[in-house]
């Protein structure tokens, strides 16, 4: 293990929002002492997030509210990537019937597009991105678009979102109705598509970005798809379980608890015929099982099953959970 932090090996922090910084209004314990830190080791911070519902500049506040460093321009949204990506495949003032918030049609507008609220307005596509409020007459709404032949574009497909309460649906079960009654597919903008992160880290300039994220299916993949270094974080949707499990396009390169652990040095795991060493956890694969020496609460010991299952399965194409046999020291 070297002495330097996990972060300190990157030039930027591209952080997802929900489940890592906050769940719902509050603050997840540590994260914001852990990203004001990041200024004083010179690592740029940019936040990456596929909920559409807010505006950067709303997002930049509530995170200035919670204490978190945060300009507006370090707010790179879902519902910005999809504007810019209808506005690379429609003319000038064409007309897009909004299924979503208020935020997300200024975006459709700060791109020279018309944003309207009805099929009678005659829109030639469809932007659908995630609001508390949206009913089933605006469901409805945009499935008689898309039915008419509308081009579809979806923020993000995210299928839960987590609040204070626990899980609740995300934008992607709501885009699942539409897709249901009409038979068609929509056009993704945010993640797990590879621009939203590209454009996080042009923003910053940066060369050597590190994505961390709660989610496998959005954060850890997309983050991948970019070509950066992906780290999970065990405070929102995915668990060590989960991430065991995880499909070979969706595995992190590293997994810590919370943001805090950015600040750690980050243990390496050494093999040697067959076996997976971890701080003091050791595991190998034997007949489909993992087995594991050390604690079922040392995240060293699920880093050394991680290690000995990927290298198991390197072709993983669905998510595959091993037995798992615990063995004491």
């Amino acid at each position: 293990m070297s002495d330097v932090s996990l972060v300190a090996r990157f030039d930027a922090l591209l952080a997802d929002l929900d489940g890592v910084v906050y769940a719902g209004p509050h603050a997840i314990p540590g994260a914001v002492d852990a990203l004001k830190q990041l200024s004083g080791l010179g690592i740029g911070l940019g936040y990456v997030t596929n909920n559409a519902s807010r505006s950067p500049a709303d997002v930049a506040a509530h995170l200035r509210e919670l204490g978190a460093p945060a300009e507006d321009s370090q707010v790179v949204s879902s519902s910005q990537a999809a504007a810019e990506l209808l506005a690379s495949l429609l003319a000038p003032g064409s007309r897009v019937l909004i299924t979503g918030s208020s935020a997300l049609a200024r975006e459709i507008e700060l791109v020279g597009l018309v944003p309207v609220g009805s099929q009678d307005e005659e829109p030639v596509a469809v932007v659908q991105g995630f609001s508390p409020s949206i009913g089933w007459k605006d469901l409805a709404e945009a499935a008689y678009v898309v039915s008419a032949g509308a081009l579809w574009v979806a923020t993000n497909t995210d299928m839960s979102i987590p609040q204070a309460r626990g899980i609740a649906p995300g934008n992607g079960s709501l885009v699942a109705a539409v897709a249901a009654a009409t038979g068609q597919k929509p056009k993704v903008a945010g993640k797990p598509e590879a621009p939203l992160f590209h454009s996080a880290a042009k923003r910053l300039g940066a060369e050597r970005p590190l994505v961390v994220g709660d989610r496998l299916d959005t954060d850890i993949l997309g983050g991948n798809n970019a070509g950066f270094a992906t780290v999970a974080v065990l405070t929102g949707v995915d668990t060590r379980e989960s991430i065991l499990a995880a499909r070979s396009v969706e595995r992190p390169d590293y997994i810590i608890e919370n943001l805090a652990g950015l600040h750690r040095p980050y243990p390496d795991v050494t093999h040697d015929d067959g076996s997976y060493v971890c701080g003091r956890a050791t595991a190998r694969v034997a007949n489909g099982a993992v087995g594991i020496i050390g604690g079922k609460d040392d995240l060293d010991s699920w880093r050394a099953a991680c290690a000995a299952w990927w290298a198991a399965t390197p072709d993983a194409s669905a998510p595959q959970a091993p037995k798992l046999v615990w063995m004491d020291h």
